[in-house]
């Protein structure tokens, strides 16, 4: 989707994953662990929405009781706001939760971070969040990935605060994981709690990602093609 601060996008699109692949990647987890995966998110490298059959094929059969049983509630689908995938979404009559990557407070910012923020405006991709919402009766999850210098401020915390007041939901801040084709900077632990205790003050419930992954580069924002070395 080409978003800015996503090593996930610098290598262009290979190929979709088919519903067998994704379903494949639980088990193996489950054999390696020796643990029960209970909860899943679909994103990291990649658009959902842009493989919708597939990634519905995979939700059904991850959560059917004669496959792995996982509850549809235990489900999340994460996307940058594609209009009509979030509407065709509402009509499946699944209980999954809905992620927007949301990461800016009006449309001017978005766009210089998401490429996608052309073609959708904010108003219309929360119209359609909300939508999601009547439908299905299920609260969202707005993520907003905190860049120093870019979106961080006290002000673009009570535009956001004042954006989705009215949205059942509730707000994941990221702080910015590096990557080395960009310069983003992580916001500093001052900041980030200035933030949240904005959003808090004005009624909207906030956490903040723990940071896992980033010594192998798996992060949030770090996913990327790569391949082993055959010796």
């Amino acid at each position: 989707m080409g978003c800015r601060f996503c090593a996930s996008t610098l290598d262009g699109l290979e190929r979709n994953l088919k519903p067998f692949e994704m379903l494949d990647q639980i088990y193996r987890i489950q054999k390696l662990t020796g643990e029960r995966v209970s909860n899943v998110v679909v994103m990291g490298a990649g658009e959902p929405m842009d493989n919708y059959d597939n990634v519905v094929k995979f939700i059904h059969l991850l959560t059917d009781s004669h496959g792995l049983n996982i509850s549809q509630r235990n489900v999340t689908l994460s996307t940058c706001g594609i209009v009509p995938g979030i509407l065709k979404l509402a009509e499946e009559n699944l209980q999954i939760t809905l992620a927007l990557s949301l990461h800016a407070p009006n449309d001017e910012v978005r766009k210089t971070l998401m490429p996608v923020a052309n073609s959708y405006k904010l108003k219309e991709v929360l119209d359609a969040c909300r939508t999601y919402f009547e439908k299905t009766g299920r609260r969202l999850t707005f993520e907003y990935s905190l860049v120093s210098g870019v979106n961080d401020n006290q002000e673009e915390a009570k535009a956001l605060a004042a954006l989705i007041k009215d949205q059942h939901g509730h707000v994941n801040l990221i702080p910015v994981n590096p990557i080395k084709e960009r310069d983003y900077v992580q916001s500093d632990r001052k900041a980030i709690e200035a933030f949240k205790n904005i959003l808090e003050k004005n009624g909207i419930n906030v956490t903040i990602r723990r940071e896992m992954g980033r010594d192998i580069h798996g992060a949030c924002g770090q996913l990327r093609k790569s391949f082993l070395n055959e010796k």
